[in-house]
């Protein structure tokens, strides 16, 4: 983990409403301290309430000089339940960011075509998506973030006013609390990311 003032802020863009949680998620990945990371809120993202991808403008740079957008909704909606921002925990906000930056993470390593082949399985493959949500929560966790990401996983599963579907849904596709628990009481951090 890093201080503030180790992050370069000059090529971060974050919404003032999420900038406490998006500077203490981006506190646990120092090396993302100098990647641009844009946080932005859209009105709809489909079947989703965050996404990280690289930026179209440096899609095809070389993969240190690659920037990375965060799309959040700006309402988000699970099921028939909607939820302004503002309306959520501060640390399931900051485990939610955890866990797309840990998608960042695991884009770092992909050249620009291995980027494209990955969205297209993305697209089209239930046990690739599973791999990919998983691999997030692994990142997001070996780097510290393991007590945001139980939070966020427990205020959706424990949320009485959201769909079974879709607790279902987040059950089937990311790691349970129950396996985020073992990996913190366990030491299996290192692992987390390989």
């Amino acid at each position: 983990m890093i201080s503030i003032e180790e992050i370069n802020l000059e090529n971060k863009v974050i919404p003032e409403v999420i900038r406490t949680e998006a500077i203490t998620a981006l506190c646990h990945f120092p090396e993302l301290k100098d990647c641009e990371v844009i946080f932005k809120f859209k009105d709809k993202i489909k079947k989703s309430t965050m996404q990280a991808q690289p930026t179209w403008a440096s899609f095809l740079k070389r993969r240190k000089h690659r920037g990375y957008i965060i799309l959040i909704s700006r309402k988000i909606q699970i099921e028939h339940e909607e939820f302004n921002i503002t309306d959520i925990p501060s640390d399931v906000i900051t485990g939610w960011l955890g866990h797309e930056l840990g998608h960042v993470m695991d884009y770092r390593d992909r050249s620009g075509l291995g980027m494209l082949f990955f969205g297209i399985k993305y697209l089209f493959s239930k046990s690739h998506i599973k791999e990919v949500e998983r691999a997030a929560d692994h990142y997001a966790i070996a780097h510290g973030m393991g007590d945001y990401i139980l939070q966020t996983k427990n205020f959706i599963l424990d949320h009485a006013h959201i769909s079974e579907k879709y607790k279902q849904r987040i059950r089937n596709l990311y790691m349970s609390p129950e396996e985020v628990m073992e990996l913190l009481n366990e030491g299996k951090l290192e692992e987390a990311v390989s």
